[in-house]
């Protein structure tokens, strides 16, 4: 098999480079390899590349002026971004640059050679787009983020309706303002409703306005939500709670785009783009005849689906910090650092609330915590005690197993001897409050000899006067 086409692949990362250059190779590529955009850049003064792979940080420039390069030199050719810091800023950036694909590292190799062959296929890169300034932020490392970000950089070209569903609190409207501003419409109104919370009645006039006079209390004309986001984006969260009758005018506009207000004659022309969102299950619902299917899939043109928050605790940490300096800010206050076994606590708590809840923690702890490190008896009680009663929900195994997975991917070593240590600490604790600090009785229900608990619990005390001295003398002192 030989594909004909030359790929170069630009990385400072020697076995990036060798693992890129044999699976392509093996499936008949021609491959080039080059470790700076400055020696890239140099080739393309005499040669025509098919395709090119880069990563974004290299020690030179960024990669992704790459797509200038060959915009200056009129050399239509796909470029895919490869990167292991990706953020939703670096992939917006990334899309409106005019790069074809955007890939977190680690990758799969099928899913670059799939890429690549879509690359050369479409045999263009992508039209570039002017960068919109961010005001939203999303935070995450996790892979079901990283898809997120992604989906929001591939939509940054247009306004194509968005379907955004996830938990409560999740922040499907903070993906929602983001989606707007980074749109073709971001220089436009973003309006926002909550349909569950506005009475039935009320709903058609806040959507579509009113004229005066239409029904008792109609004083003066109102203009709806359509027309105070025209040219821009109309959010409507909480889709699934909308009436039925409400559903199929809403549907008619979508299909139509025109619309009366209410008691009116004049007919409007809409022109916002529909991000909606909901935490029901709407396939349900349309199994049920309590949603339209029609206006089901008018809506769901793009589905972004956001995770719960305990099913992205690596993300924890890093949102985490990030609140408590914003809050900090915000407030003016000193801003607060987790001590690890606090930061362990948050991320095997359940967060029923999602990322909502965790910042309402960070605005909590801002305030309350007395130090400037926030200790686990920092926490309030509602939060320990509501993680006490779930850990029979989930086993300490999968804890455990989700603990280790996360260390293994961050590049962590000598695990077994540290979840060891931690866990012959937690048992010995755990067996002395239970028998009032008696030692004899905690080392029989252990099944250890008493010698060997002492032993390890004047070990154990040893570590953590060297971890913190200033807290155990102040507890001492008492």
């Amino acid at each position: 098999m030989n594909n004909q086409a030359d790929i170069w692949v630009v990385d400072d990362d020697e076995a990036i480079r060798f693992v890129l250059n044999r699976a392509l190779q093996r499936k008949g590529y021609g491959v080039r390899c080059f470790e700076s955009v400055g020696a890239i850049r140099k080739a393309l003064e005499s040669g025509r590349p098919g395709a090119i792979l880069t990563d974004i940080r290299l020690p030179d420039a960024d990669g992704l002026s790459v797509v200038d390069t060959l915009e200056k030199l009129s050399i239509d050719c796909p470029v895919i971004a490869m990167t292991a810091y990706s953020d939703l800023t670096q992939a917006v950036n990334a899309y409106q640059k005019g790069v074809f694909e955007y890939l977190p590292k680690p990758f799969d190799l099928e899913q670059v050679i799939s890429v690549l062959e879509r690359a050369l296929a479409t045999g263009k890169a992508a039209p570039k787009e002017s960068a919109q300034s961010s005001q939203g932020q999303l935070l995450g490392e996790s892979q079901a983020m990283q898809e997120v970000f992604r989906t929001i950089g591939r939509l940054s070209r247009s306004d194509i309706n968005v379907l955004i569903t996830g938990e409560t609190g999740s922040g499907k409207e903070v993906v929602a303002r983001v989606l707007h501003q980074h749109s073709p419409r971001a220089d436009s109104p973003f309006v926002a409703i909550n349909t569950a919370a506005i009475p039935a009645e009320l709903l058609e006039s806040e959507l579509f306005g009113h004229e005066k006079g239409a029904f008792t209390g109609a004083h003066t004309r109102r203009v709806g939500r359509f027309e105070e986001a025209a040219g821009g984006t109309l959010f409507l969260d909480e889709i699934g709670d909308m009436p039925l009758a409400l559903q199929t005018r809403l549907l008619r506009v979508l299909a139509e785009g025109d619309y009366y207000r209410v008691g009116g004659r004049d007919l409007l022309r809409a022109d916002a783009r529909v991000i909606t969102a909901t935490h029901q299950d709407l396939e349900e619902k349309v199994r049920s005849g309590s949603f339209r299917e029609d206006l089901y899939h008018r809506l769901n043109v793009i589905n972004i689906a956001l995770p719960p928050l305990r099913e992205r605790v690596e993300d924890i940490s890093i949102l985490t910090k990030r609140f408590l300096e914003q809050v900090a800010g915000e407030l003016g206050l000193e801003e607060k650092q987790l001590r690890p076994e606090t930061m362990r606590i948050l991320e095997s708590y359940r967060w029923p609330g999602n990322v909502r809840q965790l910042l309402n923690l960070c605005r909590q702890l801002c305030v309350m915590a007395p130090g400037a490190q926030v200790f686990p008896d920092d926490l309030p009680a509602d939060l320990l005690d509501s993680g006490a009663s779930e850990a029979g929900d989930v086993a300490w195994s999968e804890s455990l197993r989700r603990w280790a997975s996360r260390e293994l991917l961050s590049g962590g070593t000598d695990l077994f001897s540290r979840a060891q240590a931690e866990f012959e600490r937690v048992m010995i604790d755990c067996a002395l409050d239970q028998t009032g600090g008696q030692r004899q009785k905690a080392a029989e229900l252990l099944g250890l000899g008493r010698n060997t608990l002492t032993r390890k619990k004047q070990k154990f005390d040893s570590e953590r006067e060297k971890d913190n001295p200033v807290r155990n003398q102040a507890a001492g002192g008492t």
